[in-house]
């Protein structure tokens, strides 16, 4: 690689600190200088501009990354030839600039720390150029509003500056940069701070930056040292949540390892428990269905993860009817934002309920919740917020003609698409053109499906009234999704019935989630998952949303025809489900290279090219990267292989026909919680079987059924 491509690679890479309600993106340098780069606190960039010079020059880069526990970003520097200043010059090469930061408690800590290797002094002149927009995420994404806010002069006093914004909303949002060393000269572009370096000698500078506050101390070495051990123990205390993966293959255990940390990074403690945001930069907020989906694909191995979901969710429920909001009684929220547009409902987003799939999912994933745990005492306190979410889907099935679970914008303001494929043109029949509304999606018929078996289930150990009529209702939407979505030339579902009850007949990659809930017949499943794996979806790193070949087929679009690797999951659990644990581990394999690609991370999505020999998968520019249901991902599609079932009221887990990844011989499942006790699973193959065994002290208290 030339020098000049390897700035650019550098330029254009993001690495990512996250610590609650903010985050920081910068480049390989440790530059916020992109238009989607700075440091955030709730939606609104405090820092759109840090970046350092050597006098007139960028440094030269030796390599950046970030630690394996997502604690801490380094960035590796070195001078280019520097001019005299007072001294002789020093030539290039010979000044090592290490950067080092991390976010605890919304700030970001900064050690900046120099050796000279010359045998002569070296004078570092270090130019640190600052800006502070206070732009609404939305504004970051490309939103244009009609007027903004004052900017306010910044000011400085001494080791620090200070940045002010009123927004229309009335509110005064302040940041701040502070510097351990006093400026040698500012203006107002940024500030220079010189260090004089003895030969072979070392110095330190330290930088704080984040949301102005009544801690006015002076950055130091002290300071810096005490925010680096509180960072590194509670990212270490966040991945100790759940049951751990190791395997006798070293690069999957880097796989399983970074998606570990990447959910602990995105993991929020809340007053409600652990919440997984969305993704970074764009969604690193509480979303519903994405939520409730990262804790269905690490319920196996980490139930809190989704008892603090629920809880967040059961609090946020809505109670009233509101058309900008997307609002109605016993509504799952879709997601929430603390920005100004938000403030002045420019946008719905300060709690929007635009999503016709997160309230059925939320009572889904209850219902799995309780079949994990056995924790009935947690559902019963949950049980007026899962019967209020049950009515509302009830109400909106009663109200359509075919009885089934519909969506409609009620404001233009709104999503117009309400289903996990949210892009405006995600939707549509098979000539291409947009259906009228409302617009019922297969998949969350399955969800409906599911949540109303969910609650007969949980209903029947209350003793309630409702407990058969729920049943009932599952079993008569089973049976309207195979009248209305079934394509028997094309032997699969058509992905949606639109307001004049016409079905949208395109071949796309959701009616794999009615195989995640178990609603097709064995027969019709069998024919999804030959459609499924033919190369028209199946790629060879996953599967297309959309199948090559129908109409708005685009592979580099959002939905329609790229891969999601929460979507390939879902459907491969589908397949495990109906027997095609094969096929899973295929899917596994595919995930795993992929994540070789991308430094051992699954994006939000990639492109949908098919698979060539010896070429990578290619990126989409704009995803997420760390997601937290693409981290997930590997967790579901690794139980999709196993089999494993876990009864916590019995306490005993269920083995089912498991299957080993492609090339791992060796899989252990560390310290799963059953009831009280925890085990350690053991996956071993024998010829062409699978056997499993537990370790521990108290293995024996809890049953390991095989079935082979």
């Amino acid at each position: 690689m030339s020098v000049d491509s390897a700035t650019t690679a550098a330029l254009y890479a993001s690495h990512v600190l996250k610590d609650g309600d903010s985050f920081l993106i910068a480049n390989g340098y440790g530059d916020i200088a992109g238009p989607s780069e700075g440091l955030f606190h709730n939606d609104t960039r405090l820092l759109s501009l840090y970046r350092l010079s050597l006098g007139e020059a960028r440094p030269a880069l030796l390599g950046a990354s970030v630690s394996r526990d997502n604690a801490f970003f380094v960035a590796h520097l070195t001078n280019r030839a520097l001019s005299p200043l007072g001294e002789a010059g020093t030539p290039q090469g010979l000044v090592h600039i290490a950067r080092t930061r991390l976010l605890l408690h919304e700030r970001m800590y900064e050690r900046i720390a120099c050796t000279n290797y010359d045998s002569r002094p070296a004078l570092l002149p270090l130019r640190f150029e600052l800006a502070a927009d206070f732009r609404d995420m939305f504004e970051v994404r490309g939103s244009v509003r009609k007027a903004r806010g004052e900017m306010l002069a910044s000011q400085a006093d001494g080791y620090r500056r200070r940045f002010q914004y009123r927004g229309l909303d009335g509110v005064l949002r302040s940041s701040f940069i502070a510097y351990s060393h006093a400026p040698t000269a500012e203006d107002g572009n940024g500030l220079d701070i010189h260090l004089r370096i003895e030969p072979g000698g070392h110095t330190e500078l330290y930088v704080e930056a984040g949301v102005a506050s009544q801690d006015d101390a002076a950055p130091s070495r002290q300071r810096y040292r005490q925010a680096a051990a509180q960072a590194r123990l509670r990212m270490r205390q966040r991945q100790r949540r759940g049951a751990r993966i190791s395997s006798n293959g070293p690069l999957f255990d880097e796989w399983m390892r970074r998606s570990r940390s990447d959910l602990a990074l995105l993991t929020s403690e809340l007053s409600s428990g652990p919440y997984p945001y969305a993704g970074i930069p764009w969604f690193s907020t509480p979303f519903g269905r994405d939520a409730v989906i990262t804790a269905l694909q690490t319920l196996w191995l980490d139930p809190g993860l989704a008892r603090g979901v629920l809880r967040f969710l059961a609090e946020h429920q809505a109670q009233e009817e509101s058309a900008f909001l997307d609002a109605a009684p016993g509504k799952i929220m879709h997601e929430t934002r603390k920005g100004e547009m938000s403030s002045l409902r420019e946008l719905p987003f300060g709690l929007y309920y635009g999503g016709v799939d997160t309230t059925p999912l939320f009572v889904l994933l209850a219902g799995a919740y309780a079949r994990r745990t056995g924790d009935y005492g947690f559902i019963d306190g949950l049980w007026p917020a899962l019967r209020a979410a049950t009515a509302w889907i009830e109400r909106v099935c009663d109200a359509n003609p075919w009885g089934l679970l519909d969506y409609a914008r009620r404001e233009a303001s709104g999503l117009a698409n309400q289903g996990w494929k949210d892009s405006e043109d995600s939707v549509f029949h098979a000539d291409g053109r947009f259906p009228p509304g409302p617009i019922a999606l297969v998949e969350v018929q399955g969800y409906a499906y599911a949540a109303f078996r969910a609650m007969a289930e949980l209903g029947r150990r209350r003793e309630d009234a409702q407990a058969d009529a729920w049943e009932r209702r599952a079993e008569r939407l089973r049976a309207t999704v195979q009248e209305k979505y079934w394509m028997a030339e094309a032997g699969y579902y058509g992905i949606a019935v639109d307001g004049e009850g016409k079905r949208c007949e395109v071949l796309a990659s959701n009616p794999g989630h009615l195989l995640y809930v178990g609603l097709p017949d064995p027969a019709h499943a069998q024919a999804v998952a030959e459609r499924m794996m033919q190369p028209a979806f199946y790629t060879g790193w996953g599967l297309r949303t959309l199948a090559k070949g129908e109409p708005r087929y685009n592979p580099m679009s959002y939905h329609n025809g790229s891969v999601w690797p929460h979507d390939s999951a879902l459907c491969a659990a589908g397949l495990a489900r109906y027997g095609g644990r094969d096929v899973a581990a295929r899917l596994l394999r595919s995930a795993f290279e992929t994540a070789v690609h991308f430094d051992m991370r699954l994006p939000e999505l990639y492109c949908g090219f098919a698979r060539r020999p010896g070429a990578p998968p290619i990126p989409y520019p704009v995803a997420c990267l760390p997601q937290a249901w693409a981290a997930g991902s590997p967790f579901m599609l690794l139980q999709a292989c196993l089999g494993v079932e876990v009864d916590g009221e019995q306490r005993v887990v269920h083995v089912n026909r498991p299957k080993l990844p492609p090339g791992i011989d060796d899989v252990r499942v560390h310290g799963l919680v059953v009831g009280e006790e925890r085990v350690d699973l053991v996956f071993k193959q024998f010829g062409d079987r699978v056997g499993v065994f537990s370790e521990s002290r108290h293995a024996s208290a809890v049953p390991v059924n095989l079935r082979n």
